[in-house]
Order: structure tokens, then C-alpha cells, then sequence
């Protein structure tokens, strides 16, 4: 019998093998990952420092720079005579003016007796005089039902209104009212003091924090 020869032995063909991996972050990926996330964090907090410190320099400038600046006196609301526009609690800087120089509508502070502590901030709704022929002002607080019931003469006035910020009077009555001259140094050194910090570190560049260049395989 002759033996085909032209037929190969057959061998069974290799079936080819996947090696099924599990796709995992590189350390590499991971610690980018990480450093985005420090950056995005680190971002929030320079946002939130700046904004405190806004804040602190807008108070500083308004509250304590401002009055000692123009030679304004501070006063705060305790009754509900001036409400609804300037209810208790509110901060009122009161600018120095000429007595001639107010007029109709006008809000000013005034001594309650003249040589005494105590003091009313009031709107002017008119004017008068004495038997001698010295002006004088008729006040009313805007909430009351009657006008107040002693003029007010040049001597007693103490101010005309600058400007007011509700609430705040507050914060100064608890700090003293009857003299604020050193609690005003400090508050406005220590505002002014937190703000310049917050910029320094603000703007400030942190050393290494360059990333290195990517090596060229």
C-alpha cells in the first residue's frame, strides 16, 4: 500500500490566550488626582480668605476709619422712636455741622438737657426761637405720635447724620459706649492688620509649586 505522503500530520491549533487584566489607576494618575483635588480645596480657601477679608477692610473703612477721619461721633439706636428706617440697634456716625446750616428733615443728635450725657437722635420738623431771639429746633422721633417736648438749641446739638448701618450698634454697646477711642485703635489696627495678611498669603507663591517637566523616554 503506498502512504500518502503529501498529507501533514495534523497538529492541533494553539488556541490563542487573552490574559483578562483589571484596569487599576496608576500611581501616577492617582497622585495627579490627588493634587487636583488639594488645588481644588486650597482655591475654596483663598476664595473664602479673601472674601473674609472684604469684609474686615469694608467694616475697618466704614465703622472706625471713616468717623475718626471726618471727626464724626458715633451713636446707636436703643429705642423704637426712629423706626421704621433706623430701628434699635442701629449704627449712626453723626457728622459735626454748622447749626445755620440745618434744615428741614434733617436727622440730628442732640443732648436731652444741655451739659448732660444723654442724647436723642431725632428729625428736625421744624424751627423757633426764644424770648431773647435764638433759634431754636422743633425734633420728633419719626415713630412718635408728638413732637418732643423741649426745643433743641445750637448748644446741644451733637451732629447731623453722615451715615447709618443696622445692627451693628450692637457690637458697640457691648464694646462701651461712653468711650470708644482706645476699642476704636485697636478694632481698626487689628482689621486692618487681618486684611494685609490675608493678601500677603493671597498673593504670595508658594516654593515648589512647579511641577517638575515630564521626562522624554
Amino acid at each position: 500500500m503506498a502512504a500518502d505522503l503529501t498529507a501533514g500530520p495534523a497538529f492541533p491549533a494553539r488556541a490563542s490566550r487573552k490574559k483578562s487584566r483589571t484596569a487599576g489607576p496608576s500611581p501616577s494618575s492617582a497622585d495627579e488626582s490627588r493634587r487636583k483635588g488639594t488645588g481644588a480645596w486650597a482655591a475654596v480657601g483663598r476664595i473664602l480668605s479673601m472674601s473674609a477679608m472684604l469684609v474686615a477692610l469694608f467694616a475697618s473703612v466704614v465703622l472706625i476709619v471713616i468717623p475718626v477721619a471726618t471727626g464724626s461721633q458715633s451713636y446707636t439706636i436703643l429705642t423704637k422712636s426712629m423706626a421704621q428706617k433706623f430701628p434699635p440697634g442701629t449704627f449712626m456716625v453723626m457728622k459735626p455741622a454748622a447749626f445755620d446750616e440745618l434744615k428741614y428733615g434733617d436727622v440730628i443728635t442732640f443732648q436731652v438737657y444741655s451739659g448732660r450725657p444723654d442724647v436723642d437722635t431725632h428729625r428736625i420738623v421744624g424751627f423757633g426761637s426764644t424770648q431773647s431771639g435764638e433759634k431754636t429746633l422743633i425734633t420728633k422721633g419719626d415713630n412718635n405720635g408728638a413732637n418732643d417736648p423741649e426745643p433743641v438749641r445750637a448748644i446741644q446739638v451733637k451732629g447731623k447724620l453722615f451715615y447709618a448701618v443696622p445692627y451693628v450698634g450692637f457690637v458697640a454697646n457691648a464694646l462701651g459706649n461712653s468711650d470708644r477711642g482706645t476699642w476704636t485703635v485697636l478694632a481698626a489696627v487689628g482689621l486692618i492688620g487681618y486684611g494685609a495678611i490675608t493678601v500677603y498669603r493671597s498673593v504670595r507663591k508658594p516654593r515648589g509649586s512647579k511641577d517638575p517637566a515630564g521626562a522624554v523616554a
